[in-house]
């Protein structure tokens, strides 16, 4: 089965407003969007969408 969001569970991802390296903690998706969004360990009140994240090189 193809995944089809871009970041998993247990990733280190930079949000690239604030360049801050964070692990992803939950993925869930809105269909409503189709989009996925993404709550991090370090701040599990808050979700980010795939565009806000950005993948360590």
């Amino acid at each position: 089965m193809k995944r089809r969001n871009k970041f998993e569970q247990n990733d280190v991802v930079i949000l690239v407003d604030t360049g801050e390296k964070v692990i992803i903690n939950k993925t869930c998706y809105v269909a409503k969007m189709k989009k996925y969004t993404y709550t991090i360990k370090e701040n599990p009140k808050m979700f980010y969408f795939e565009e806000e994240m950005k993948e360590i090189l």
